[in-house]
């Protein structure tokens, strides 16, 4: 599924995007969850120095 969806966002004059998948750790319950985002190639290393 995942290729499906990266090879759609692929266009010869669109901008590069690239999918984000993070682990996070949710506190109520102590087990961890997955958040994906589709964003442009030049935002991942902003997006992944923050910790949310």
């Amino acid at each position: 599924m995942a290729k499906k969806s990266i090879a759609s966002l692929k266009k010869a004059d669109a901008k590069v995007f690239v999918k984000v998948i993070r682990m996070v750790k949710n506190n109520q319950t102590g087990g961890y969850q997955f958040n994906e985002q589709v964003m442009p190639a030049e935002d991942v290393d902003k997006a992944l120095a923050t910790k949310k």
